[in-house]
C-alpha cells in the first residue's frame, strides 16, 4: 500500500536551470528554477514557471525573451546560488565570475559557461496561482562541443546534468545510461 503525502510538488526530478533575462536597464539577470520542461514539438516549445515576486519575472516580461542555461555538475554550486540571491540586490553575473553572452536571436542573454543554452522568445504566460508559466518558441540550442554526441544529439554523460528535488531540496546528478528510448520496451510488445 502506498503512502498518501497529499498535494504536493512532489514529482521528482526536475531540471536545474538557469532562465536569463535583461532587466529595464540592459542588465543581465537570471533565476535558478526546478519547474520547466519541453512542452511542444511543433513549433519547438517549452514551458518554465517563476513566481511573480522574482525580478526575472518581471523581466521575462519587458523584454518578451528569455534563455534557459542548464549547467553541468560541476556548476551546481552557481546554479544553486542564482536562485538564492536576488537580481534586484545583485550583479549575478559578476558575483559569480560568469559571463554574459548576448544571444543574436532573442532579447536575452545567456551563461557562456553553461554547456547547453536554449534560447526563447515568449509565446504565451498563463497565470497559473503562485506561479506564471511562460511558454518559449525555441528559436536556438547552443551547445559546447564537448557535449554534442553522434548526430548531433545532447551527450548526457559527458554533461553531467544537475537534477532537482523539490521534496528535499536538494540537488542530484543524472545517473548511467539505462538503455536506448523507444527499444527498451519492446519485449512489452509481443
Amino acid at each position: 500500500m502506498k503512502t498518501s503525502l497529499g498535494a504536493k510538488t512532489l514529482a521528482s526530478p526536475t531540471p536545474a536551470w538557469v532562465v536569463c533575462a535583461y532587466d529595464q536597464a540592459g542588465k543581465a539577470t537570471g533565476a535558478t528554477i526546478a519547474w520547466g520542461g519541453i512542452c511542444c514539438s511543433k513549433p519547438p516549445c517549452l514551458a518554465i514557471s517563476l513566481r511573480a515576486a522574482t525580478y526575472t519575472h518581471g523581466c521575462i516580461m519587458a523584454r518578451r525573451a528569455f534563455t534557459v542555461c542548464i549547467p553541468s555538475q560541476d556548476q551546481a554550486a552557481v546554479t544553486d546560488y542564482f536562485g538564492m540571491a536576488s537580481g534586484r540586490d545583485a550583479d549575478k553575473f559578476a558575483v559569480a565570475g560568469l559571463t554574459a553572452a548576448k544571444s543574436q536571436l532573442v532579447d536575452a542573454p545567456f551563461i557562456e559557461e553553461f554547456p547547453l543554452v536554449v534560447e526563447c522568445q515568449l509565446a504565451h504566460v498563463h497565470e497559473l496561482g503562485l506561479h506564471t508559466q511562460f511558454v518559449g518558441e525555441i528559436k536556438d540550442v547552443k551547445a559546447d562541443p564537448g557535449v554534442v554526441g553522434p548526430e548531433g544529439r545532447i551527450n548526457l554523460e559527458s554533461m553531467g546534468t544537475v537534477l532537482y528535488a523539490p521534496g528535499s531540496r536538494q540537488y542530484f546528478g543524472l545517473g548511467p545510461l539505462l538503455g536506448p528510448g523507444f527499444a527498451l520496451g519492446g519485449s512489452y510488445m509481443k
